[in-house]
This record gives structure tokens, C-alpha cells and sequence, in this order.
């Protein structure tokens, strides 16, 4: 009988290590986000932008024409991380302005993007341009370090979409059937953020 060793076989046991911990993982950060927010909707809000980061991973790795690796699965853990954040950066930004100001709706969500713009796109400028040299590399390890690359750059582009215009959608679509008074509602058509 036929039986592959070396790296297949090792390629092998790493994924099906990674099928059991990333789901433990993903479970233990669910966990945390909601001790956070102690909101089972906000905590789900957030934890959204993993399967949309993971989308863009998934994307550039077929536009790349890679295969998925262990390297690969390593990018889609931090970028679940990635992710986490800055959901977490800006949900929690906006239920601030919403305790100090006491208001709510289109304006509380507009002005909470407004001022977390930059912190969350510099967070993904900073992880596409730092890991610009590891996609295009050539050189030795490149095949570790292409994938990795690969699904954290596509990723935070999808992640950084979910987390500037789907997010704070959800919250006032939510915010508006839990009957909380919205206010300027014209600036509604102008766009969140």
C-alpha cells in the first residue's frame, strides 16, 4: 500500500489541528467580546466581521491561485483578529458617545464613525502595506509567506468594508426596531460613513 510522508503528512495533521483549535479559538473570542459589551447583539455585531474578513481571504487566495497551507490558516487566525478589533473599536466608541451624550440614531452612529475613521483605516493600511513585501516575494520561504500575506490583504479590505458601512447599518437597523428615538434622518441618505 501507498502511504505519503514528509511534509504532505504533516500538512495533514496541522490542518486537522487547526479544524479543532479555530473553531476553540473563534468560541473563547466570542466569549471574551461579550463579558465586554454584556450584549448578546453587539457582541454578534462584531464577531460579524470574521466570516466577511474571511470571505476576503478566501477571494485572494483564488485570484492568487494558491492553495490553502498552514501559513494560509495562520492568516485567517489573525485576521480574525484584525477583524475583532476593529469592530470593537467602533461599536464601543459609538455606545460612549451614546452614555456621554445621551442621544441616538443616524448622528450618534455618523459622528462614532467619524471619529474612529482613522484609527481603523490606518489599521488597515498598516497591515496591507506591511505585508506587501511577503505577497510578492520570490525568494526563499515565499511559499510560506505568500499565503499568509495573500488572505490577511484581502481580508482587511473586506473586514475594513464590513466595519466603515455594514456595521454601523445593523446598528441603527437594530437601534431603530428596538424603538430607540432616531433622530436626522435625512442624514441617513448621505451615507453612515
Amino acid at each position: 500500500y501507498f502511504e505519503w510522508g514528509g511534509n504532505f503528512k504533516n500538512l495533514e495533521k496541522a490542518k486537522g489541528r487547526l479544524l479543532i483549535l479555530m473553531p476553540l479559538i473563534l468560541l473563547l473570542v466570542l466569549v471574551m467580546i461579550y463579558v465586554v459589551f454584556r450584549n448578546l447583539f453587539q457582541t454578534l455585531l462584531i464577531f460579524s466581521g470574521v466570516p466577511l474578513a474571511m470571505v476576503g481571504g478566501v477571494v485572494a487566495l483564488l485570484i492568487a491561485g494558491l492553495p490553502f497551507s498552514i501559513s494560509a490558516g495562520v492568516g485567517f487566525i489573525a485576521l480574525s483578529g484584525i477583524a475583532i478589533l476593529n469592530g470593537v473599536v467602533l461599536i464601543s466608541t459609538i455606545n460612549l458617545l451614546r452614555q456621554e451624550t445621551g442621544h441616538s440614531g443616524v448622528t450618534l452612529v455618523f459622528q462614532g464613525c467619524l471619529m474612529r475613521l482613522r484609527p481603523v483605516l490606518m489599521t488597515a493600511l498598516v497591515e496591507i502595506f506591511g505585508f506587501l513585501p511577503m505577497m510578492f516575494s520570490t525568494g526563499l520561504g515565499a511559499e510560506v509567506q505568500r499565503p499568509l500575506a495573500t488572505v490577511v490583504i484581502g481580508g482587511v479590505f473586506s473586514s475594513t468594508l464590513l466595519t466603515l458601512v455594514v456595521l454601523p447599518l445593523v446598528y441603527l437597523m437594530f437601534e431603530n426596531r428596538s424603538g430607540a428615538k432616531v433622530e436626522d434622518k435625512d442624514d441617513f441618505q448621505k451615507g453612515v460613513c
